[in-house]
């Protein structure tokens, strides 16, 4: 039997040529579409929505990893342990699935719209997007197929595993054609769930995008990293929060990466902000705690209410150490300094019914809002990149200021409750400006703000990606009992499991060149 390829593309809406005229007159269903009457707009919206809903994607290891969000529960021990538990092989290679199928339609869209007028800036959005979606693939994995993806028509059904070095090389030059192309006088794209084909806006997020890339390469590449950071803040970025390339789920079809997750009865139950971040927020007075997080009313059941909101005041938000279990050993949370006791009595008792968990009315909603990326993120590396000396515009301060003051303005896009009004905000970052004593004091404090606002925004890829690069904030990681890691926190995933025997060339060729192997303990090019 032949196996299906992940990095073909294919449309199951089309009817092509048969074998005879008459053949195909009498066999082709006239409620179907064809190539020259499909719209390759319609792929777009579905692209979008893909690449954002990760589900277990990212919130199974990154969120723990990151020590944003914390479990006792047994199969988040795969992120909060570093430990294989049920469906690990599955879940780190997620990642890898999700790439190839927002590839695969992303691809097919501009296959079908590219040297057509009408198309052009759906053709170039695709580019754009195509970008941002290797960008997630190879940062998670390392070398991926790259140049021959998406080729099985022309007979590559075996792609290779270009470095990660030659996919960045490409993308950046590929991002700036790309905004380059995009004309505002010209078709909008249709159907599209960031922008509704504002031109404006995409250009602005290709540049915040060309800045994202680019700074990721300021361990191995600081030179390039520059230039391109340069290019980015010359030709435009993100002006404000209402830039933000967002998604506002479906409620009635629940299709938000929140809900999926958030929603299942274990999940909502198990899943605590982690004792590092409410620390981080605690010590410095940061408004975000009461909007962001809440401690469940008393009782097993309470706790276990999907409809019952907790209490926000600041003075009551407790952080669940991350590393804990509750099976009764040495590791078990309730053993542990620190731990306040349960709540409720008798037969209804929360073990973890003090620590704080994400606020129902903000996290748990089924129209909830994706953010895939924003204006404080573009803010807090513009910030980075000034204090490293480049050419950027402005002060490395006062893009931290709009840095700090855009993360928790942000948060009411996800929800009227957790709105921080300006004036709060602005007060807060006059109160605690950049320190510019030396480029590592700075450093520390735009990448601790970057963990906390990719963390309260739930992009958990992008979190622990810039960790990765800049090393802030400084974690202790877990050293839990049968961890995999040897008490290290993870700087990759392993890929996909049926890549062995689907491309077993290409991928053992691909874990030769990978520092530490094919292990969670690797390191992709630019993490040196």
């Amino acid at each position: 039997m032949k196996r299906f390829s992940i990095y073909s593309v294919f449309l199951v809406l089309f009817v092509m040529a048969g074998c005879t005229d008459k053949f195909d007159e009498i066999n082709t269903d006239p409620t179907q579409s064809s190539e020259s009457t499909w719209d390759p707009n319609f792929f777009l919206p579905n692209a979008q929505i893909s690449y954002i809903n990760l589900g277990y994607g990212n919130i199974i290891y990154q969120s723990l990893f990151m020590q944003v969000l914390a479990s006792t529960f047994s199969y988040y021990g795969n992120g909060d342990k570093y430990v294989n538990t049920q469906n690990s092989t599955s879940y780190q290679g997620s990642i890898f699935n999700t790439t190839y199928n927002v590839g695969r339609l992303l691809a097919e869209m501009m296959r079908l719209s590219k040297g057509k007028d009408q198309y052009s800036n759906l053709y170039n959005v695709g580019r754009i997007l195509q970008v941002m979606n290797f960008q997630q693939g190879t940062d998670t994995y390392g070398d991926i197929p790259y140049s021959e993806a998406f080729k099985v028509k022309d007979g590559v059904a075996t792609p290779k595993y270009d470095t990660q070095q030659s996919i960045y090389a490409a993308m950046l030059p590929e991002l700036e054609s790309a905004i380059n192309a995009l004309d505002a006088t010209k078709l909008k794209p249709t159907g599209d769930l960031f922008y509704a084909g504002d031109i404006a806006k995409w250009k602005k997020f290709g540049y915040s995008l060309m800045l994202r890339v680019a700074m990721r390469l300021t361990k191995i590449d600081p030179a390039t990293a520059k230039t391109w950071a340069e290019k980015a803040a010359a030709g435009g970025t993100f002006a404000s929060i209402d830039d933000n390339a967002k998604i506002i789920a479906d409620a009635s079809n629940a299709n938000s990466a929140i809900y999926n997750v958030y929603q299942v009865t274990d999940d909502f139950r198990e899943l605590r902000f982690s004792k590092t971040l409410i620390d981080n927020l605690k010590s410095a007075g940061d408004p975000r705690l009461s909007a962001v997080a809440e401690v469940p009313a008393a009782g097993a059941a309470a706790n276990a209410n999907q409809t019952l909101v907790g209490d926000n005041s600041a003075a009551v938000q407790l952080g669940l150490p991350n590393g804990f279990d509750l099976i009764g050993g040495a590791t078990d949370i309730t053993k542990s300094a620190g731990y306040p006791g349960a709540t409720g009595t008798g037969n209804d008792v929360a073990p973890l019914g003090k620590y704080s968990r994400p606020r129902i009315s903000v996290y748990l909603k089924r129209g909830g809002t994706l953010e895939v990326l924003t204006y404080p993120g573009t803010e807090l590396l513009l910030a980075e990149a000034k204090a490293r000396g480049w050419n950027i515009p402005g002060t490395a301060a006062d893009h931290y200021k709009n840095g700090v003051v855009g993360g928790m303005t942000t948060l009411t896009q996800l929800d009227a409750s957790a709105a921080i009004s300006a004036a709060t905000a602005t007060a807060f970052a006059d109160a605690h400006p950049l320190d510019v004593s030396s480029l590592d004091a700075s450093l520390k404090m735009i990448n601790t703000q970057y963990w906390i606002v990719t963390g309260t925004t739930f992009d958990f890829m992008e979190n622990w990606s810039n960790w990765r690069r800049s090393g802030y904030p400084v974690l202790t990681p877990v050293n839990y009992p049968s961890n995999v890691t040897n008490a290290t926190i993870p700087r990759r995933m392993i890929y996909l499991s049926t890549e062995i025997i689907t491309n077993g060339t290409s991928y053992t060729d691909a874990v030769g060149r990978l520092s530490g192997g094919d292990k969670l303990t690797g390191k992709v090019w630019w993490d040196k």
